[in-house]
């Protein structure tokens, strides 16, 4: 088993200790929000406290804002080990970000050129691109998955490809069956053929070390609030596109990145409060090294025991013959999916089995969950139910769940 001190990492979490109608609730709805820890609570509350202004002013206040601004930029960008801060954008969500982004850079592209997506994406990085196609006269190829294991089919993707290809959408994990795609693979491709490529790595992010320079890619997003903190959206993107696209913008805000993409007065409280998640994360790493050699030992760390606990999740649902199982569940291809788990009852709809769980305190996820092509696909109207592992679950969650799915 792997050294992980689960009980140490939960006691960091309010929420995990909190009773709902006399329960202590097992979250495994991960992949919609996870929990926070005490720290991130506390950054929160202490920016309201302490330093709460608006920026660019010449008093304390106003000025302690900015410093903390920059100084979250410095650890998002160890976090995704960016070439330089400016290249990350702070905003609202994911999805508000992408459609920012898709109607920047559908301005330079000419009625004929083809975007690429695929069937698998959460319809954050489908929609944006499928809408700027409609607006500006664009065709769309769609890149398939295999039903068999929800892999995504890179033989559709590679004849998606030619001479009018302009960008690439494609998901780094699923939301749904938390399928990893070989990204820099991808990227590799898109840009041999002359396109962008633009990665999802929202359900990533919580599971994986990302690395921006590593992958290849041009623009690459997530979601705080999916790796334990508040709820935030993140953009990163190279500094030369960062700068030259047209980004839609107010005519005094500065025209440089990352400001002429974070439209508004942000939400400096939760600025504070991304700074403290990434703090978390490297404190979960070994001691000693950079900044950013601390958030990639956490990842090496906790990724062992989340792979443990999918394994016992799988040994779990496979010993009911009434649940079937959407994608990877060959052990010894655990390194090719994040811990999150869909599947079908045959006697229950995914939101009946969701009450149900519900009832006895443990909280999943039913429906598409915004994976609207990979259940059109599946030919699922209803969805499928969803859990979602994280490394503040246990074993003993796990257990407790065969508990309940046994009284079905």
């Amino acid at each position: 088993m792997t050294s992980w001190n689960v009980e140490a990492v939960r006691s960091q979490f309010p929420a995990l200790h909190k009773t709902i109608n006399g329960r202590t609730p097992i979250f495994f709805d991960g992949p919609a929000g996870t929990q926070v820890p005490r720290r991130v609570i506390d950054a929160v509350s202490a920016y309201f406290e302490n330093i709460n202004a608006n920026q660019g002013g010449m008093f304390p206040t106003s000025q302690a804002t900015d410093e903390m601004v920059d100084a979250t930029r410095q650890k998002l960008a160890a976090f995704l080990n960016a070439s330089r801060a400016d290249e990350i954008v702070i905003g609202p969500n994911t999805t508000s970000l992408n459609f920012a982004l898709s109607r920047a850079i559908i301005k330079t592209f000419s009625p004929g050129d083809e975007i690429v997506v695929t069937r698998m994406d959460h319809d954050a990085n489908v929609a944006p691109w499928l809408r700027a196609a409609q607006d500006f006269g664009l065709n769309v190829r769609w890149v398939e998955f295999h039903d068999q294991d929800i892999t995504l089919d890179m033989d559709t993707l590679e004849a998606a490809l030619n001479e009018k290809t302009r960008l690439v959408a494609t998901v780094h994990a699923s939301n749904a069956a938390g399928t990893i795609n070989p990204v820099r693979q991808i990227a590799g491709m898109a840009h041999a053929a002359g396109a962008l490529h633009v990665v999802d790595a929202v359900q990533s992010a919580p599971h994986v070390s990302l690395d921006v320079q590593a992958i290849g890619c041009d623009f690459l997003l997530c979601s705080v609030y999916k790796f334990y903190g508040p709820h935030a959206g993140i953009l990163w993107g190279r500094y030369d596109l960062l700068a030259e696209l047209p980004a839609y913008k107010v005519r005094p805000s500065e025209d440089t990145p990352p400001f002429r993409w974070e439209t508004g007065t942000p939400a400096f409280e939760l600025i504070a409060g991304i700074g403290a998640t990434i703090d978390y994360l490297a404190s979960l790493g070994e001691e000693g090294g950079t900044y950013r050699e601390q958030l990639v030992s956490a990842y090496a760390r906790f990724s062992r025991y989340e792979t443990e606990l999918v394994m016992h999740l799988l040994d779990v649902l496979e010993t009911f013959p009434n649940i079937h199982i959407a994608g990877i569940t060959d052990r010894s291809r655990l390194s090719e999916r994040v811990p999150t788990v869909i599947f079908t009852h045959d006697s229950y709809a995914s939101a009946q089995v969701a009450e149900r769980l519900a009832g006895q305190g443990i909280y999943v996820w039913d429906g598409n969950y915004y994976a609207y092509e990979l259940m059109r696909a599946l030919n699922r109207p209803d969805g499928m139910v969803r859990i979602g592992l994280a490394h503040y679950n246990t074993h003993a969650e796990v257990d407790r769940l065969a508990e309940v799915l046994r009284t079905l």
